[in-house]
């Protein structure tokens, strides 16, 4: 039977978002998130192995974020996708069976070149895909839903993880994420790719990648949009490592902390949720958000009050939907062969400000309380502001 036009592309939007969001679920359902530090204690590990094993984990993204990108431009993306999480299971498998720093060390790498395997991937996949069903516009929308999911996979797995890890300690709550991992590999298997892979003179993923930075400094939009993603994203997700010694400090009880961070993720998960609706801001319309959430952010910060905790939630909703739309506007400028390259090279950027933000948190809140380091840390976001602002006088200027 011929199905008609129409039922192509919503057929077509159906099974992709279906996949997405079962996929985003999963990948972040992980009961080890809020206990894996307690293993490594436990183990006997000191702080600073401890401490060398994160940087271990950032290292290695820092390094396969762009080579990955610009594979998964020569290679199939959704088996990119579906590798990606094997990884990371086979690492929590020897977290929990042979638990030692090495174990740890090799968990983290296999994590974090299992995370570098689908950043790109994901959003070039999910791009073209919707492209060629004529629902490019649908983008933002369906990429906000599924960093929704994403929260709600994370919050569930820190609620589950307590009476799980109560019944069967480690174990239990290492073979629950490691079964977590085989289930997205599994649902991965199910994104449709449609993709003609083009030839890209002798096919490497370096070629790849100098085609992808060479249209970087050849157009200007394109270079805006990259770098307004680690602009917008880098210094609000920094911040929220910080957000329980904010909370802290207005005086409520350790107990009460984990009920006032679930309020502010609730408004990270609206601002995921508005991101359709919100295509239509513009350049001056983001740069007003951005504004607006800076200010609401060092506002908030400062009232060291329950009323300034749900203005900080405010503001972590705007940054997490100006995050989205930056992301949107990069895919509209970049074309389907280096999609996944520049996208991995935007996500890089975004570790690399990331972690220059840590740095410049623990340099001033040497001697500043948290309150007003989150106000200080406001400011770049006037800044890009500021320049989207001028950026579109200067597009409108005849």
């Amino acid at each position: 039977m011929t199905l008609s036009p129409a039922r192509v592309p919503a057929s077509g939007v159906r099974r992709l978002t279906t996949t997405l969001y079962g996929y985003s679920f999963l990948d972040d359902f992980v009961l080890l998130y809020p206990v894996y530090a307690l293993l490594f204690a436990d183990t006997g590990l000191s702080l600073w192995q401890i401490s060398s094993l994160f940087a271990l984990w950032s290292i290695t993204g820092v390094v396969l974020e762009v080579p990955s990108g610009a594979w998964a431009d020569t290679v199939s993306r959704r088996r990119l996708l579906w590798i990606g999480p094997l990884l990371t299971a086979v690492g929590f498998a020897l977290w929990v069976v042979v638990p030692s720093y090495w174990a740890f060390a090799v968990g983290f790498v296999l994590w974090g070149a299992g995370g570098a395997l689908g950043s790109g991937a994901l959003e070039a996949l999910v791009y073209d895909e919707l492209d060629r069903v004529g629902a490019a516009g649908r983008y933002a929308g369906v990429m906000g839903r599924a960093r929704a999911a994403r929260l709600l996979g994370t919050v569930s797995s820190i609620g589950l993880a307590a009476p799980v890890f109560a019944r069967g300690g480690y174990a239990a709550v290492g073979a629950a994420s490691f079964a977590a991992c085989v289930l997205t590999a599994a649902v991965a298997t199910r994104f449709p790719e449609h993709r003609v892979r083009p030839e890209t003179g002798d096919g490497s993923w370096a070629t790849t990648l100098r085609t992808g930075l060479a249209e970087v400094r050849r157009d200007h939009s394109v270079r805006g949009a990259l770098l307004l993603v680690p602009a917008v994203a880098a210094v609000w997700g920094a911040l929220d490592e910080y957000t329980p010694l904010l909370v802290r400090d207005i005086g409520v009880a350790e107990a009460t902390v984990p009920y006032l961070i679930m309020l502010i993720w609730a408004g990270v998960t609206l601002g995921s949720l508005l991101t359709g609706p919100a295509e239509r801001l513009g350049t001056t319309g983001l740069a007003a958000l951005l504004a607006g959430s800076a200010l609401a952010l060092a506002a908030g910060a400062t009232a060291r009050s329950l009323a300034g905790v749900a203005l900080v939630s405010l503001a972590f909703a705007g940054f997490q939907l100006a995050e989205v739309l930056a992301d949107v506007r990069l895919q509209h400028r970049i074309e389907e062969s280096r999609r996944a390259t520049l996208t991995s090279v935007a996500s890089l950027g975004t570790e690399l400000a990331t972690v220059a933000t840590f740095g410049t948190y623990a340099l001033l809140g040497t001697d500043a309380a948290h309150s007003t380091v989150f106000a200080i840390l406001a400011i770049p976001y006037l800044v890009t502001a500021l320049a989207l602002t001028r950026s579109r006088a200067a597009t409108a200027r005849p």
